[in-house]
């Protein structure tokens, strides 16, 4: 945890792993499209990353299909000959089918093409989610290890939870995980959660109305509730200014200008209080109190702290392969449980959209601001589940909506018109963009607030 307003490397960092993770995201949906057209042998004119209208960053054209990278990062395409899609090639749909085409190829066939985009990303959330377990197996703070019990934000002390209880269950269900607490309350729509507080066992009844205010403190990076732990100094940063003394590693943080505090959570409450401003901290080394003249720039003192998994007792299990597959699987399909459980959340009403809707920029911001392997392919196997349950909707312009249309087409044995098709793209597409702008919209607006 380094103590940095405005960390430019940390947006690289983020920056860099959404491109890479969207990018094999991507890549590999088209791939699943691209492969079973090449095997019944349609002509695939175009294989792109990102979309390209008007230019392209980079195109390379071997034998009959281009491969290129677009401009803007919302996605790729694979543009298959007599296919009305995104390119809305309107000039070939014009001309009698060839054999090449896609709409010359049985329904089937057609079907295939169709799905395998979303056939590709499910595949590949499984095989992430068993090489993760593989690899990494499952590490977890058990609630009950937590010395100093939890740190609590504003929206948890409404409701009657404070600093230093203990979380013991959630409507009576003992808590393993300790960071799977929110997501329990929003996603399994607790009523109380049974805390322990000194020596008295309590249980705090969780309000209704708790999910959407949840749920919008995790958009806005606030925490319902933390781990409380001490402020001790793992490192010194090379843009930490002092006039006074020196902080060293193990120093433990207990002041600001004579502001006491025992924990790392009031310290961040307490520093925005001295911004771009000299300040004198007071550490614990050893058995003696220090005092050190900082510079607090921008309410942060260039330090990087001991992470609580340094601190207390976590649980790892390790996994052979063959014990990882069954245990990624279920990983894979608890992802895409949850995601249905949030949806259901919005289209009812217990959730607000707004809080919930972001688009490229909300996405990136869930990477970690230091390149983590682990949570860099968790979030790219998260992310793909999710790429393909939202492909397969029946909505025109996506896979789910070609897919929709071909069905409809074996079961009844008539086919739409292509200017049936046209328009339904037209429509499907316009829905899409309409509804990036505005994810994006929202981002902008979260981002200026």
């Amino acid at each position: 945890m380094t103590l940095l307003a405005i960390d430019l490397s940390s947006v690289a960092v983020k920056t860099g792993q959404f491109i890479l993770s969207f990018s094999i995201l991507v890549v590999l949906h088209e791939l699943g499209h691209f492969i079973p057209a090449k095997l019944f042998k349609c002509k695939v004119e175009k294989f792109y990353l990102f979309f390209n209208p008007w230019f392209s960053l980079w195109k390379v054209q071997k034998g009959e299909t281009e491969y290129g990278i677009g401009w803007i990062p919302f996605g790729g395409f694979v543009k298959i000959a007599g296919m009305i899609d995104e390119s809305m090639d309107k000039e070939q749909m014009k001309l009698p089918p060839k054999d090449y085409e896609f709409r010359s190829k049985p329904a089937w066939q057609r079907l295939i093409i169709m799905t395998g985009g979303v056939f590709v990303n499910i595949i590949l959330a499984i095989v992430i989610f068993i090489g993760i377990t593989t690899y990494w197996g499952e590490e977890y703070l058990p609630a009950k290890n937590l010395t100093y019990g939890i740190a609590t934000d504003s929206l948890a002390k409404s409701i009657g939870l404070r600093d230093g209880d203990n979380v013991i269950s959630i409507d009576n269900v003992i808590v393993e995980n300790f960071q799977t607490i929110p997501a329990e309350i929003v996603l399994k729509e607790a009523k109380s959660i049974q805390i322990q507080r000194g020596k008295e066992n309590i249980s705090v009844p969780i309000p209704p109305n708790i999910m959407k205010e949840l749920v919008k403190h995790n958009k806005n990076m606030q925490s319902f509730i933390d781990i409380r732990y001490p402020a001790v100094v793992d490192t010194v940063l090379k843009n930490a200014v002092f006039t006074s003394g020196t902080l060293q590693r193990g120093d433990t943080l207990i002041g600001i200008n004579n502001n006491y505090f025992g924990y790392y959570n009031q310290l961040v409450d307490l520093r925005h209080m001295y911004k771009d401003s000299m300040v004198t901290v007071s550490a614990l080394r050893g058995k003696d109190t220090v005092k050190i003249r900082a510079l607090m720039k921008d309410g942060m003192i260039g330090l990087g702290m001991v992470m609580p998994n340094k601190m207390f007792t976590t649980v790892v299990k390790k996994y052979s392969f063959t014990e990882a597959i069954p245990v990624g699987t279920k990983r894979c399909k608890e992802t895409l449980d949850r995601y249905l459980t949030g949806l259901k959340q919005i289209f009812t009403g217990k959730v607000n959209a707004n809080d919930s809707l972001g688009s490229v920029i909300s996405i990136g911001n869930t990477f970690p601001g230091v390149w983590d392997w682990e949570r860099f392919w968790t979030l790219t196997g998260i992310f793909s589940i999710i790429l393909a349950f939202m492909n397969i909707l029946p909505i025109p312009a996506l896979d789910g909506g070609h897919a929709l249309f071909t069905l409809f087409e074996m079961i009844t044995g008539r086919k739409p018109g292509d200017k049936f098709m046209e328009y339904a793209q037209i429509v499907g597409m316009a829905l899409l963009l309409s509804l990036m702008a505005y994810a994006l919209g929202l981002d902008f607006w979260r981002l200026l607030k």
